[in-house]
């Protein structure tokens, strides 16, 4: 569709799929994949893949006002995974730094977004966790759209870290090992989730042409909508975010039932 809309008429067709969605079904938790930095860079003829993560991340915020001014009360944006931790030492070292720097536009953003971090931080660097830590202090008290940023997570461990943490509660409890297995539940176990106390996405969004989860919310994704965009992250543009919105409004959700 890119090729058949010139430039110049996106504005109003990006105002006619506003338009298209009032009254419609609409995400109240939407989960973002943002995916494609490097190749974008490398394809808009950047040397430096660094200059992908650096306008990748400006989006970030972009798409949180995005959801404000739609009423979406819930966005989770998976920016490190625990497979990233593997990349050469001075594209990490850049990661963590551009990371922090987006926790910190997040946090001051006179949309009164709410951070929270999600992930096994304790894989994470000491100057980013204590970053994110005070960004997500400084918000506690605001009440805008709450933004999980999804930070050393694998879903794996993350399920991993979920049964660790329940047997380890009902082992204080005083629950012995033959009783256990009784108590550790669907329910139980969603109470010890990163994202615990949390609505589960609605919404999938991965860009850059990638058609799979590679880990991202396992367990919370089970009866989610997934869109797909062969658009990289740095150029996703309001009008593919409204493009996902439409597509979610004709789905007929059935929960596998």
């Amino acid at each position: 569709m890119n090729a058949r809309i010139p430039h110049i008429l996106y504005p109003a067709y990006e105002a006619q799929l506003a338009r298209s969605l009032r009254g419609k079904p609409s995400p109240k938790h939407i989960a973002i994949m943002a995916d494609g930095n490097r190749r974008w860079a490398r394809e808009n003829g950047f040397t430096d893949v660094s200059h992908g993560h650096r306008v990748g991340a400006t989006k970030i915020a972009e798409l949180c006002r995005w959801c404000d001014e739609l009423g979406i009360e819930t966005v989770t944006i998976y920016l490190l995974s625990t497979e990233n931790l593997k990349r050469s030492a001075e594209e990490l070292e850049l990661l963590c730094s551009i990371i922090g720097d987006v926790a910190e536009e997040i946090a001051k953003d006179s949309a009164d977004f709410r951070l929270r971090t999600v992930g096994h931080l304790d894989l994470l660097p000491q100057d980013l966790r204590e970053r994110l830590r005070v960004n997500e202090e400084r918000t506690a008290d605001h009440h805008g759209v709450r933004v999980n940023v999804a930070v050393g997570y694998g879903g794996r461990q993350e399920i991993v870290d979920a049964v660790k943490d329940l047997v380890e509660e009902l082992a204080e409890q005083g629950v012995n090992a033959q009783d256990m297995s009784e108590r550790i539940t669907a329910e139980a176990l969603g109470n010890h989730m990163y994202t615990s106390g949390q609505a589960d996405p609605d919404l999938v969004i991965r860009t850059s042409g990638e058609q799979r989860l590679s880990g991202f919310l396992l367990w919370q994704s089970a009866y989610s909508e997934i869109w797909f965009t062969d658009t990289y992250w740095p150029a996703f543009r309001r009008v593919d975010f409204l493009r996902a919105l439409r597509s979610y409004s004709a789905r007929h959700r059935r929960f596998g039932l």
